[in-house]
């Protein structure tokens, strides 16, 4: 009999979900090891991270732990792969926009100055071999989206070995799965917010494997210098992408790669749509006015699978 829990990680909502009731404190130990690993590494808001290490080193070397230099592997690796849209040199963007704290600190100051914004100095200048980083002077790294996807493949994977049963770890709009699926597979609703409740718009789609991911402008808002801003920064300008899509939704064979074309996404606006079909990734983007296109064999239909 399958079983789920809830639970709040990094001001969003997460949801736990195994194929076997018995096996779920099993699965619930990995997946806890896996959020404080990542977290220890990658937390830009917690000054004894390894990330925020980094970040003040500089221009100094660097050594980081094992799951640092992955997450920043997957990070150049996304950046190479969207060709640059998703970028990790962003932090310094984001901090002059005002996400330098907890979401809800920063909706708190919204009467502060916004800066004119520069582009970011861009994902080549990082420098990783093998456990060493060095980012230039100056420089500051945000690895919250890959980190977060990371984090939900990862704890997929290794819980669904340990528990030996399905599994399925969503972190906000990031969701993998990873053993055997049930028989109808994992049912997903994909929301515009990942608090909705049940009677909230939704469509509801199912996977068995790989990642989901939905990148969204509707809830990283705050306000700033008399304008709205949100979290996803576009690095050819260091300043908020432009909003043509309310949402994107991306199924890949990893969580990691499903959020790194959703947030691409989201940064190419008009173009998305052809730059998903292009590689072959079924995606659902909602434009502002709430109408839906779908791409790449995503299914017009609820309950299907993407891809």
């Amino acid at each position: 009999m399958e079983a789920g829990r809830s639970f709040l990680v990094w001001g969003m909502t997460g949801r736990l979900l195994v194929t076997d009731a018995r096996r779920m404190e099993i699965a619930w130990r990995v997946m806890e090891a896996e959020i404080a690993a990542t977290g220890a590494a990658c937390d830009r808001f917690h000054t004894g991270s390894e990330l925020s290490r980094v970040n003040a080193a500089q221009g100094n070397t660097v050594r980081v732990s094992a799951v640092f230099a992955e997450v920043l592997g997957h990070a150049l690796d996304a950046a190479a792969a969207t060709g640059g849209a998703v970028d990790p040199t962003v932090g310094g963007a984001l901090v002059s926009a005002g996400y330098d704290r907890d979401l809800a600190a920063v909706r708190s100051r919204s009467c502060g100055t916004y800066a004119a914004p520069r582009p970011v100095a861009g994902w080549p200048v990082v420098e990783l071999r093998g456990r060493t980083v060095r980012v230039p002077r100056g420089v500051t790294l945000d690895l919250g989206a890959t980190a977060k996807a990371f984090t939900a493949d990862r704890a997929a994977s290794r819980a669904a070995s340990a528990a030996g049963c399905g599994v399925l770890v969503g972190l906000g709009g990031d969701i993998a799965v990873s053993g055997p699926a049930p028989s109808d597979g994992w049912r997903v609703r994909v929301c515009d917010d990942h608090r909705a409740g049940p009677g909230e718009p939704g469509r509801t789609f199912t996977i068995t494997d790989g990642g989901l991911a939905t990148s969204s402008l509707t809830i990283r808002r705050w306000r700033r210098g008399g304008r709205w801003l949100h979290h996803i920064i576009d690095p050819a300008t260091g300043a908020p992408a432009g909003e043509h899509w309310r949402t994107v939704s991306v199924a890949a064979a990893s969580c990691v790669d499903a959020n790194a074309a959703s947030t691409a996404a989201m940064i190419k606006g008009r173009a998305a749509a052809d730059w998903l079909t292009d590689r072959s990734l079924p995606s659902r983007l909602v434009h502002l006015d709430g109408t839906a296109l779908t791409v790449a064999g995503w299914p017009s239909a609820e309950s299907e699978t993407p891809g």
